[in-house]
């Protein structure tokens, strides 16, 4: 992916790298300026890059220059929709759709904020939401605030209203929100991975259901458990390991993830080496365990056929049949600062740790009866 980038930097002028469209698992390529309008101020024409074909889709859609460049104000993404927070006013927007009306977006506004004592709610871990529109009568949209509290609301409701609950156990202060369809409530990973906490707007909203996570007494594989920092370190990867970056950090995150198509949830651990001169992460370590409804947390390399795709938006899988690869076991990531794939069947991994993305956002695809990719009316490139 990044000599396709600098291969084709020259001739599409390569500007803005930034979050993606609903419609196929991609990232925007570029929004390239194209004039100023009353409503939106600088605008530009959307392209984008999708792993479902390997196109590079120039779409005729405008969207702001000022959303595409981020400007401090998006906090997330989930099925297409981007979250933006300005002035205690979450919208969901659908401006990086490319399906979707350029002059007439859908700008959603939910309430106004309410922060709850020894909380804050300007900065965001992520949101995650319940079906694919906020329109959805019974849609729920989930906002995981950095620290104590997390907040729900209906955005379809008359009467729409944040439900906010204040969470106790510093474990969950910098969770990733899901939304399981097969429980039919949100859930969270503690830090660690030890367990796991689920909401609902039901009896578990005041009294998050907590699930303690089993794991294997004897481990089947070869690797190394730092239990210090909850991860699981390759022997081959220590053999290789460059010690002059000891004084790198090392970060570690948690998501869960569910397949729509199976039902399925994973847990996924990434470990990040960051360097402490850019703050970028030099080195992208996964762990990925299945978890059943008793929670058994079972290690494995096999996503049944399937792809996760993880960003600051709600993480998804999508089968490898989709993508043009077709390689299952496969975990594409996005960060602000990088983007790559890794293969958990083989050693065969894609990075790009040189970019800046200030939008890393996934989404799921939007295929055809035959599972292809629905294309916009602009130009197509095969890369």
């Amino acid at each position: 992916m990044s000599r396709l980038l600098r291969r084709l930097k020259p001739s599409f002028g390569v500007s803005h790298l930034t979050a993606s469209s609903r419609s196929f698992s991609n990232h925007i390529f570029k929004v390239t300026p194209c004039g100023t309008t009353v409503r939106d101020g600088d605008v530009g024409y959307l392209a984008i890059y999708s792993y479902v074909d390997k196109l590079i889709d120039c779409t005729q859609k405008k969207v702001p220059m000022a959303l595409a460049k981020g400007m401090g104000t998006t906090i997330g993404a989930s099925h297409g929709w981007v979250a933006t927070l300005k002035n205690g006013i979450i919208r969901l927007q659908d401006d990086f759709d490319p399906y979707a009306s350029y002059t007439d977006p859908k700008r959603i506004p939910l309430p106004p904020l309410v922060t709850l004592p020894h909380c804050q709610t300007q900065i965001v871990t992520n949101i995650a939401m319940s079906s694919s529109s906020p329109e959805d009568e019974d849609c729920i949209v989930a906002v995981k605030f950095l620290g104590p509290q997390l907040s729900f609301c209906r955005p379809a409701q008359r009467d729409c209203k944040w439900s906010n609950i204040r969470i106790t156990d510093p474990s969950f202060f910098s969770s990733h929100v899901m939304y399981s369809k097969r429980d039919g409530m949100f859930s969270m990973p503690a830090a660690g991975g030890n367990y796991t906490a689920s909401c609902d707007l039901g009896r578990h909203l005041n009294e998050p259901k907590i699930q303690m996570l089993t794991y294997p007494k004897q481990r089947v594989f070869e690797d190394l458990y730092v239990k210090s920092t909850g991860t699981f370190i390759e022997k081959e990867f220590l053999k290789k390991f460059d010690w002059k970056h000891s004084d790198w950090s090392c970060r570690m995150e948690h998501y869960l993830v569910e397949s729509s198509h199976t039902g399925e949830t994973f847990l996924v651990k990434w470990s990040k080496d960051i360097n402490p001169q850019d703050g970028r992460s030099e080195l992208d370590l996964f762990l990925v365990l299945r978890i059943d409804e008793e929670g058994n947390a079972v290690y494995t390399k096999d996503f049944g056929g399937e792809c996760i795709f993880i960003s600051k938006a709600e993480s998804f899988c999508l089968p490898a049949s989709c993508l043009h690869d077709k390689r299952p076991n496969c975990i594409y990531h996005l960060s602000d600062t990088s983007f790559g794939i890794n293969c958990m069947d083989d050693v065969w991994k894609e990075r790009g740790g040189d970019l800046a993305f200030p939008g890393p956002f996934w989404f799921p695809p939007k295929l055809d009866s035959k599972g292809k990719r629905i294309l916009s009316s602009g130009i197509q490139y095969q890369v």
